[in-house]
């Protein structure tokens, strides 16, 4: 399987209306547990923090999708510029 992200993407899980934006830190392997096949391209690292607090887990790629604004601690505001409009 081909890898969908790469560390430092921002990602969230699909399907959840309230899911956190997380950061993805690297691929892992993973044995499965009812063939013993070791998957090093499907399972992802994430950290994300809730209130204050780092947390992290690993979700299967295909659990994920790409998110189009970033996240993190610091929340910027963002505001339309001011036009400015000379009198005539």
């Amino acid at each position: 399987m081909t890898r969908k992200f790469k560390p430092g993407d921002w990602v969230k899980s699909k399907g959840l209306l309230n899911a956190p934006k997380m950061q993805v830190l690297k691929y892992i392997s993973k044995k499965d547990g009812l063939f013993g096949v070791v998957q090093n391209h499907s399972y992802v690292e994430c950290i994300w923090y809730e209130n204050g607090e780092r947390k992290s887990d690993i979700f299967h790629q295909n659990k994920l999708v790409f998110t189009t604004t970033t996240g993190g601690l610091f929340v910027s505001s963002q505001t339309k510029p001011k036009t400015f409009f000379p009198k005539t």
